[in-house]
Formats: structure tokens, sequence, C-alpha cells
């Protein structure tokens, strides 16, 4: 049976001054679909997304949206009402639901998106906990259908894993544009890529992101294999042209027409297939000092919080520490710290002499909107200075993945990607012992991913990298390290061991009607006599603690209390108790099978 098509476009174009985006594009959005879009930078996915969300209207071809359907959209950079609170957001958000119920969806909203509290003053929040906001205020509406536009930018790995398990359950369909090649391999059923470089402007594959690479990778093979094959037909048709063919027959001048053809299908083909990449290289300093940087008991604080409590950290050539956190634990504070912006409350950080620091900041706070392109990339004239060499600005922005006709655009009408870009090309300028880069990936596109990628693993130096791609993370890193916004840190070897932590102390709570696996149980001879009833006891305690879970969550989704937020906010900390409580059970029976297997 064919699914209900939601939202579509027909045969859409939109061009920017003298530049197309795209032409001719159609697309739909099925019901179940939880469909994944991506593309280079400056392919069109924003604008596209805004002319499906009817905020930017087409210069040809039409929107549709089926009868009935409610539609959300979450941008790129969420930009709220000054002066309002938490609460505020999301009530204007209901205007069509009925006042006596408005304040139980409210209280549901904020508590499952995580917000303790909802006075807080939307100005106050981090840029991770705005876009929650952003995605809690669309969330609140219960669309349809959903579309977001990067939605993972801003957030920590937990905001992610929240978001992913939030796109689960809510929306008819949604389609999201997003470079986190992880969080697409969890959430998407359906992929798109937007690109010249296929016939109709678009490749679209059902299946997860890892299925889509192969499938373009078998489409981009199968189109290689056809232009060769055209080339040469086209190449035999011209040498039967040189050789004088006169067209005095019917059939002769029908072979001319579509030796023609050929030919210009030939040169759009070969148009559609050039595809570049930005040419990342750091340039490292060559500096062979055993130690570059060597923290010893750093502690600090920031607003009566303690973010950073006795940490103890080596940064050696080589060395690339990939930093993690919730939101708010002191990421950003402890780069500060590293580069020197910031001094420590206690504890010492020795620096090798004349270390060079090169940092690239998330706020971008170093562009100036207003400046032109050219400007923000050579400052002092027409070319710079790179590896002792001479480089034409043409050229050098040519290498990233700019058009000359950019040159003299202001910086401030360039996408995040390209603004991302400018900020590289900035720091391959400078010989770095060390680069500090806070989020890079932000907004940039895969390929522009993947060749950042592999310029920091080939790094001579030492690097600090926070960002919330976790490919990048597993790629890069040679350590992880883990702040828990208390003070704490730990150190893991890789990104997989510190996934594998997290899971051990937090994992999913079961149904009750799954009953914890038999295990082996020979008595073990380290357990002491109250260990061993607590061991005994421990399956029946956990499907108990299951229970009350599920009793938590019926009283939670009870609708006689639907209307009171103080009820239901009471009822949703309850069932955050049960689970923690399983979570609990679970640590500690792993914490007794460990010792008595040890002992066998």
């Amino acid at each position: 049976m064919a699914r209900p098509l939601l939202l579509s476009c027909e045969s859409v174009s939109k061009t920017y001054g003298t530049r197309s985006l795209f032409d001719d594009l159609s697309l739909g959005l099925f019901e179940g679909d939880q469909a994944g879009l991506v593309g280079p930078n400056g392919s069109g996915k924003s604008t596209l997304l805004k002319i499906l969300a009817g905020v930017t209207t087409p210069d040809g071809g039409a929107r549709s949206l089926r009868g009935g359907v409610r539609l959300g959209y979450v941008p790129q950079d969420p930009v709220f009402a000054d002066d309002l609170t938490v609460a505020e957001v999301l009530t204007a958000a209901l205007p069509d639901v009925d006042e006596d119920d408005r304040p139980g969806r409210i209280a549901q909203a904020l508590g499952r998106a995580g917000f303790a509290d909802g006075h807080a003053s939307v100005d106050a929040l981090s840029g991770g906990w705005k876009k929650r906001l952003a995605i809690a205020r669309e969330l609140a509406a219960a669309p349809d259908v959903l579309l977001m536009d990067e939605p993972t930018n801003h957030l920590d790995v937990e905001g992610i894993l929240w978001l992913e398990s939030v796109l689960s359950e809510r929306a008819r369909a949604c389609l999201i544009v997003s470079h986190d090649r992880y969080f697409l391999e969890h959430v998407a059923t359906r992929m798109l890529e937007l690109n010249r470089a296929y016939p109709a402007g678009v490749f679209e594959t059902d299946g997860s992101y890892s299925e889509f690479l192969a499938r373009r990778d078998a489409f981009l093979r199968g189109q290689a294999a056809y232009q060769e094959s055209l080339a040469n037909t086209v190449r035999r048709e011209i040498e039967w042209l040189r050789r004088g063919a006169k067209a005095r027959s019917t059939k002769a001048k029908g072979r001319i027409k579509e030796a023609g053809r050929l030919i210009e299908e030939l040169e759009d083909s070969r148009a559609r297939g050039v595809t570049a990449t930005a040419g990342i290289d750091f340039t490292a300093s060559q500096r062979r000092t055993r130690r570059l940087l060597v923290a010893r008991g750093l502690t600090k604080s920031l607003g009566g919080r303690q973010l950073v409590s006795h940490l103890d950290l080596v940064i050696s050539p080589g060395t690339r520490v990939g930093l993690i956190g919730p939101n708010g634990s002191g990421k950003t504070t402890l780069l500060n710290l590293l580069a020197g912006e910031l001094s420590p409350d206690a504890g010492e950080i020795e620096r090798a002499d004349g270390l060079r620091v090169v940092r690239f900041e998330q706020e971008r706070g170093g562009l100036d909107p207003d400046q032109s392109l050219r400007r923000a990339l050579a400052p002092e004239g027409d070319s710079v200075a790179w590896r002792g060499r001479s480089v034409h600005v043409a050229s050098w922005a040519k290498r990233f993945l700019f058009r000359p006709e950019q040159l003299e655009v202001p910086v401030g009408r360039l996408s995040g990607g390209e603004q991302a870009r400018i900020l590289i090309a900035r720091l391959m300028r400078e010989p770095a012992d060390l680069l500090i880069l806070d989020e890079p990936t932000n907004d940039l596109d895969i390929p522009t991913l993947e060749v950042l990628e592999d310029s920091l693993a080939e790094f001579d130096g030492a690097l600090v990298l926070v960002t919330h791609d976790r490919f990048m993370l597993e790629r890069v890193s040679t350590v992880i390290l883990a702040l828990d916004g208390l003070g704490g840190a730990t150190t893991f070897a890789d990104y997989s061991q510190w996934e594998a932590a997290r899971s051990t102390a937090a994992p999913t709570p079961r149904k009750t009607t799954e009953k914890p696996p038999e295990r082996e149980r020979a008595r073990p001879r380290r357990l002491g006599y109250r260990e061993q009833r607590e061991w005994d006891g421990m399956e029946q305690a956990i499907l108990d603690a299951e229970g009350a879970v599920e009793a938590r969550q019926r009283e939670a989704e009870d609708p006689a209390i639907v209307s009171d937020p103080t009820a239901l906010q009471q009822r949703y900390a309850a069932l955050d108790a049960a689970r923690a409580e399983v979570d609990r059970l679970y640590a500690r029976w792993a914490e007794l099978e460990d010792k008595s297997g040890s002992s066998r």
C-alpha cells in the first residue's frame, strides 16, 4: 500500500544573483520518512528546507503541503524574542492549544527537553541549550512533519543522543539537514543528496547513511562507466564528421544531429562530474620538544561552580586530545586555561619556550561581517604568505572552494560553512606547535569534514579538539578527556571506550516483560555474606524496579493531571528517580558480577 505524500516540491528552482542553486528539482516526503539531506556547502540545502517550510518562495515550480498536516521547522540559527523565559517561548508556540491544557503541555515539553527551570532567561542559555529550546518549541506543537537544519550544531554529545531518542518517537515524518555522520547513521531511514553531479540534481535511496554511501558509490561508478562509453562514441562520431560527412541524405542529417546531442550530453556530464574539495593542510612548526605543555593540579571555578579540579595533563607532539562533556561542563574554560587566556585558581601550567598556539574559536568572533572575503583572506594585500611562498588571494580563495566572483562579497552574506572555511584558511597560514580547535566542524559539509580529518590526523604537532562530531573524535583523537561538569575529568583511550563506559554507567532501562539474562552463577568465593544475598536477589530487584518505572510512566501520562503543571513535574521527577534506581541496580549487578567473576 502506497504511503501518503505529506510534503513535496515540484520542479522548483532558486537563483541568488547570477548563481543558480538548483533547477527543476522535485522531491517528496512521505508518511514514516526519517530522511537525511546532505550535500556540498552552497548546494542549497538550507534554501530548499526554507522552501519546503514555506519561509522562502522558489523562483519557479511549486511547494505542496497535504491538507491538515502540521509542519514544524527548526532553522540553523534559531532566533528568540528578547527578554523571554524558556516557558514563555514554549507558550508562544502553542497559540491554538486550549488554555486549560497549555500548562500541562508546557510542563511536559520542559521535562522531556531536560529543562529544570522554565523561568530561566533565554538570554542566559548556552548555544546548546538554545538549540534544545528551538527543538522543544517545535515539538511542543506536535507537528506531523518536522524540518530541521543542522540540529546537532552546538549540542553536546548528550544532547545529540537526546535528539536521537526524541526523533524515534515524534512526528509522522522528518527531513533533517546534517553533516553529523554518526547521527545520520542512527536516525535516517532514507537519504537524499543535493548535488549537481547527479542528472536530476538529487540522489536518493532508502536505508541508513552507510547504505546510502554504498549505493551512491555504485551509482557514480556506473555513471563514470557510462561517461567513458559516451566519450568513446563521441570520439568515433567526431572522426566521422572530420572525414567530411555531407548532410545530403536524411540518414546523414540525423547522424550529424545525434552527434551534436551526444557531444552536449558528454560536456554536461563532465561539467556535473567536476567536484572540488578544500585544500586543508595545517602547518606544524616541526618543534621536537618532548613536552609542549604540562598542567599540574589545574583547578578552576566560575560562577561558584568548580569546572576543573586537580587536573594533570601532558601534551607532546603527536598528542591529539578529544575533549568532551555536557554543555556547561567547562570545555571552553579548559581551552582558555591551556591557551593562557585564563588563569587557574590553583595548580600550574608549564609551557615550552616560545610555544606557538593557534586557536579556532566556536563563536567566530574574529570575523567582521562587513569585511569583504578578499580582505578576510588577505588583510595586507592581494597575496598571502604560506610555507615561505606568496600565493595570490584568488588562488588562495579557490583552495577553500570560493569562486572569483565571491571575493568582494561581505563575509556576513556568506554561509556558516563558508565562514568556517575562512577561519581555517587563516589558521593554516600560522605554523603551530599546538592547535586548539573549539567546534571547527559546525556548518562544514561532509567532503570538507573528511579533508579536515585527514589534515588533523597527519598534523605533526599537538591538538586539543572540542567537537560534537563523534566520527571525527573516533578517527582523530589519541586520547579522550571527558569532563563531568563537577570538576572531575577521566581519560579514555578512544571515543568507543568512553561510549562503552557511559553505557555501563547508565544502561537503557529494559521492559519489565524482559527477564534479565540468565547467568551461570557458581557461588563466588570473594563475595561476603551480605553481597551474596544481594547478588541472589538482584534479578528480582531489577524486575521490581522496572515495574516501578512502568507505573511511574503511567502516572506521568495520566490525562487527569495534564493541566496541572506542578503535579506533572512531580510525576516526571518520580519517573526520573525510578529510572535512576534501575540504572543503579544494573551498575551494582555489573560490579558484583565482576567481583565474583574474578574469583573463578
